[in-house]
């Protein structure tokens, strides 16, 4: 089994492309189009995905995406563990009653938000989305759902940009990446 994983993070590291001074000078972008274009890679990443869940987090009842790439492999998850999926996104975009947070960016500041009843309080939830560079969605993300009582279990992401630090602002919140740099 240890080499069927070794393989399947193979394949996925495979499928991420670089391109240099994108969205600006200076940044090298990592780029999971290809993972989405190619069906293979894209269950290796939910196979891996679903491996580490099952192994760590039996008690998880949803998983949570965010706007807008959590939203690629969260609904993929959640379908195989047999659980929910829910949203969290820009705000704005929700119908009904929401529950809000703000914080900040390298470049200003964002609000994220979940519709009020998508989840319980005391639930066990799963974050999960493509990158996690400085850690500031992610961190308001896990705000949001202590907001509203709900137990993170930890986040998922395909991609670590580890020099940014951002597992270290996630804290005491477990950080699952298949693929560092």
């Amino acid at each position: 089994m240890a080499g069927d994983s070794e393989a399947k993070l193979r394949l996925v590291s495979d499928h991420i492309r670089p391109f240099l001074d994108f969205p600006k000078k200076g940044i090298l972008f990592r780029d999971i189009c290809p993972i989405l274009k190619e069906p293979v890679a894209l269950t290796a990443v939910i196979d891996l995905f679903e491996e580490h869940v099952r192994k760590n987090h039996q008690q998880v009842e949803l998983i949570v995406g965010l706007d807008a790439r959590g939203f690629l492999f969260g609904p993929l998850l959640a379908q195989r563990l047999g659980i929910g999926f829910i949203l969290i996104r820009k705000k704005g975009k929700l119908p009904g009653p929401t529950v809000c947070v703000s914080y900040d960016l390298e470049y200003g500041k964002a609000e994220a938000e979940v519709q009020q009843d998508a989840v319980k309080a005391g639930q066990k939830v799963l974050l999960i989305d493509d990158l996690l560079a400085t850690g500031g969605t992610l961190y308001a993300a896990c705000e949001l759902m202590e907001k509203l009582q709900v137990e993170v279990m930890g986040c998922l992401v395909v991609v670590e940009l580890k020099e940014l630090n951002g597992v270290d602002k996630l804290k005491p919140h477990t950080v699952f990446s298949l693929v560092q740099y």
